[in-house]
C-alpha cells in the first residue's frame, strides 16, 4: 500500500488522518511554513506510491501523470481534495523556484490564502500553482502542469533543461 493510501486510510473515529495533520498544521503556522510542510509531505507521499518527485522538470510529468491516475471520484485526491492540491500546488512552486529562481507570496490574512499562494520569478512573473493544480485537477490534461512549468523557463530565459520528447 502506498504512502498515499496509507496516510488516507480512516482511523477508528472514522475521519482519516490528513485532515487531522492539516487542521494541526493550520492553526499553528504561516502559509510559507505549511508550503514547505507539504511540500516535503507530497515528494514523500509520491515518491512512496511509485511516482518521481525530485523538484526536478521531467517531475512535473509525473505530476501530470498523479493527476491523471488518481483525478477520478474514486481516486486519492478525492479522499482530501484540499489539502492534496494544495500540497501538490506547493510542489510545483517549489519546483519553479529551484529550477528559475523566485519567492513565494502569501497573504496569512487571506482567509483564501492556501489557494492563492503565489510565486514571483526574477523576470517579475507571478504564478498561481494552487490554483494551477486545481485547475488541472477541474479541466484535465489540457490544463498540463509540465508545459506550463516548462513555458516558465523558456519565457524567462533561464537557462531551463530541453524538454524530452517522449
Amino acid at each position: 500500500m502506498g504512502f498515499f493510501k496509507k496516510l488516507l486510510k480512516k482511523d477508528d473515529s472514522g475521519s482519516d488522518t490528513a485532515s487531522k495533520r492539516n487542521s494541526a498544521n493550520k492553526s499553528s503556522n504561516t502559509l510559507l511554513e505549511d508550503i514547505h510542510i507539504s511540500s516535503d509531505w507530497v515528494v514523500t507521499a509520491l515518491n512512496s506510491s511509485g511516482y518521481k518527485a525530485d523538484y526536478s522538470l521531467d517531475s512535473m510529468k509525473e505530476i501530470d501523470r498523479f493527476f491523471d491516475e488518481q483525478s477520478s471520484e474514486t481516486g486519492i485526491i478525492s479522499k482530501n481534495r484540499g489539502y492534496i492540491l494544495f500540497s501538490l500546488g506547493a510542489y510545483v512552486g517549489e519546483t519553479v523556484i529551484k529550477l528559475y529562481g523566485g519567492e513565494w507570496i502569501t497573504d496569512d490574512n487571506d482567509p483564501q490564502g492556501e489557494i492563492n499562494i503565489a510565486v514571483k520569478l526574477a523576470d517579475g512573473t507571478i504564478i498561481w500553482p494552487a490554483l494551477r493544480c486545481i485547475k488541472r485537477y477541474q479541466l484535465g490534461s489540457e490544463e498540463g502542469i509540465y508545459a506550463y512549468v516548462w513555458v516558465l523557463g523558456e519565457r524567462s530565459g533561464a537557462d531551463s533543461p530541453s524538454p524530452h520528447i517522449s
